[in-house]
């Protein structure tokens, strides 16, 4: 059984990585491309335990970029759209022994004022072909990656707010990997076609790992496009896609002026994580590819999928987010909680909410929920104050800590709004101490952090609600300013 990522996949002649108009890479050229990597991060003086960050843009030599340095060292892959003070945080919170990045810009320019090296990820002309550029730095071979050690870190929020650092061993990612591919009775002839982000576990874990641990490929186009997805579809060959509510409505909203690509059309299932899918929007992608939809739930801190639908001819139940499928999940006072071995041991340098998030051996997801008569999870709402927008996972305090950078704002407290499209969206309460406009506060913020992090709704109010204890409520802010329900 594989312990790290790399031995998930055996070297065979069968296609690995695929790109839109690029020679496919089979098994084999990958283990040599992931061993070819960790050869140049040595040389580059990346060792055993180091934090590697990655900024790199969708594509099939990202994939590889990042089985190799989950091989050599720890991965942290990051988004490429943050800006300039976020990356400054990020790269600083994590400690990153060396940066790599397909582009200039910001990453660049934060990096060297932080003394980090810069290394460059050049694609080759094969998908999944790469070559790594930098200053020498003398390294040696170091240990092969073993199952305990971390291949990825990646940041999420608790009930804090404040991002924490998740590291995820490669035990876990594997544990995880082949939960997804037994789930999906995944096989050496499917074919993923690639859409979620390779900075997000649903995209690392369930679009890259689980289709490699079946002797199986995947097709990785440059990003998400709804006007591209039906031309990749067909391209592809693909079997099979996982992805968000958000891309599959916007999938559909294109669906009627493509019907002639799903004539041919051939998936097997279509798969969706990371957010609530809605009834509506699961019925109109079955009618629409002829397919089922297999929702499933997940969350970083358990190398995401804990629960899943099945594959037919077992019920899929609308609304109901599965099965256990991964590690074993239970409710304890209403909240979902989970234990196995894909489990996180703890966040990193934090104690105190590594205390708060574990019950014993039990993780507590935040989320509250209950099983039916079936054994089927309905999860009912969460005590987490991050705020979910359609998979994108905000941690409130930076968008706080944006908004208070404004002369004129005194407090700030951002919230999640109920929002059809999105499940979530960002919204915020301020006061204000000086004039200051709805659309100068969202310029600020757009500034200074990602488009999908500025607040939506920026409401104006005499003072923050406060709870018994006297701290700013966050939780149910929007029902209580009466935006919701």
């Amino acid at each position: 059984m594989a312990d790290t990522v790399v031995e998930l996949f055996a070297p065979g002649g069968e296609p690995a990585l695929a790109a839109p108009g690029r020679a496919p890479l089979d098994h084999a050229g990958l283990v040599a491309q992931v061993e070819d990597g960790v050869r140049a991060l040595r040389r580059l003086g990346v060792r055993p335990g180091d934090r590697v960050a990655m900024v790199l843009g969708n594509g099939p030599e990202t994939a590889a970029a990042f089985l190799a340095v989950a091989s050599a060292a720890s991965a942290a892959p990051l988004n490429p759209a943050y800006r300039a003070e976020e990356l400054d945080f990020y790269l600083g919170d994590l400690r990153a022994r060396a940066v790599l990045t397909d582009r200039g810009g910001p990453v660049v320019d934060v990096a060297r004022a932080r003394g980090i090296p810069v290394v460059e990820v050049a694609p080759g002309e094969r998908a999944g072909r790469f070559t790594l550029s930098g200053d020498d730095g003398g390294g040696e071979a170091g240990a092969p990656a073993g199952a305990d050690d971390v291949a990825l870190v990646l940041h999420t929020s608790g009930t804090t707010a404040r991002p924490k650092q998740v590291p995820l061993t490669h035990r876990n990612l594997c544990a995880s990997a082949r939960a997804v591919a037994a789930t999906l009775a995944l096989a050496p002839h499917d074919r993923g076609l690639h859409l979620m982000p390779l900075f997000h576990i649903h995209g690392l874990v369930a679009g890259l790992l689980a289709p490699l641990a079946a002797g199986g490929s995947l097709f990785v186009p440059p990003g998400f496009n709804a006007l591209r997805f039906f031309a990749w579809l067909e391209e592809s060959s693909a079997s099979w896609y996982t992805a968000v509510p958000t891309m599959h409505q916007a999938i559909l909203a294109r669906a009627d002026r493509n019907q002639d690509i799903l004539s041919r059309a051939r998936l097997r299932f279509v798969r969706s994580s990371s957010a609530s899918l809605a009834p509506s929007v699961m019925q109109a992608l079955e009618l629409t590819f002829s397919a089922p939809v297999i929702e499933a739930y997940g969350m970083t801190e358990a190398a995401h999928q804990m629960t899943s639908n099945p594959l037919p001819p077992a019920a899929r139940v609308p609304g109901s987010v599965g099965l256990p499928a991964g590690p074993e999940v239970t409710i304890l006072d209403g909240e979902v909680c989970v234990r196995g071995p894909s489990i996180m041991k703890g966040y990193d340098g934090d104690p105190a909410a590594t205390a708060a998030a574990f019950s014993g051996d039990w993780f507590r997801t935040g989320d509250l929920g209950e099983f039916d008569g079936e054994g089927y999870l309905r999860l009912t709402g969460r005590k987490k104050e991050m705020i979910n927008r359609g998979g994108e996972k905000i941690a409130p305090r930076e968008v706080d800590e944006a908004l208070l950078a404004h002369p004129a704002v005194a407090q700030a407290v951002t919230f999640a709004l109920p929002d059809p499209r999105y499940g979530e969206e960002v919204a915020a309460a301020v006061v204000l101490r000086a004039e200051a406009s709805e659309s100068e506060l969202k310029g600020h913020v757009r500034a200074r952090l990602a488009d999908f992090k500025v607040p939506r709704r920026i409401v104006f109010v005499d003072a923050i609600p406060t709870g018994p204890t006297g701290k700013p409520v966050r939780i149910g802010l929007a029902r209580i300013l009466g935006l919701a329900p």
